[in-house]
């Protein structure tokens, strides 16, 4: 076992063991707090503004003229496929947003994102007609789905959360 040339007794093993704990610990970023019900009000509001933003506000602002040449994936009609459009994309963006019935709103929206990828853009990740973007909204609003709206959410709920205690039995 070598010691540090520096005249100390200490184990030139314990060193850079300990410094590689400390290199280790900057690196997995151990001196930020973590918060799962922080990430997930993050995702809602990130996911569901840009949703809204970027996607749903065009839709539900072009009016007729959209609602006329919308494409109709389902065989439900133009008007009915840009009403689940809008509904997908402005509604339950917006509840996302809220963190409001926001499992319902991140299905709602997981099912629109799934009918523009698989259905619309025919699952092509690259290229011409490219169903990127909906496959990574997909992804997130599948998260949303299984992981719920966290504590920071009008919801209120979390699975995070420390569960409630169960109420004593009253004796008879």
């Amino acid at each position: 076992m070598g010691l540090l040339s520096s005249g100390t007794n200490v184990p030139l093993e314990f060193v850079v063991r300990y410094r590689m704990k400390k290199i280790g610990s900057l690196l997995r970023l151990e001196f930020l707090p973590s918060s799962v019900d922080l990430g997930l009000l993050v995702l809602r509001v990130w996911l569901g503004a840009s949703m809204l933003l970027l996607h749903g506000w065009g839709k539900a602002a072009g009016g007729e003229k959209m609602m006329r040449g919308f494409p109709d994936p389902l065989g439900v009609g133009n008007q009915a496929s840009w009403g689940l459009a809008v509904f997908g994309e402005v509604i339950c963006a917006a509840l996302l947003v809220l963190g409001l019935f926001t499992r319902f709103a991140a299905l709602a929206s997981a099912i629109t994102m799934g009918v523009a990828f698989f259905i619309v853009h025919r699952m092509v990740l690259s290229g011409s007609n490219s169903g990127e973007m909906a496959f990574i909204y997909l992804a997130g609003f599948v998260a949303i789905f299984l992981a719920g709206p966290g504590r920071f959410a009008l919801d209120g709920k979390s699975k995070s959360s420390a569960p409630k205690k169960p109420r004593p039995v009253a004796k008879d």
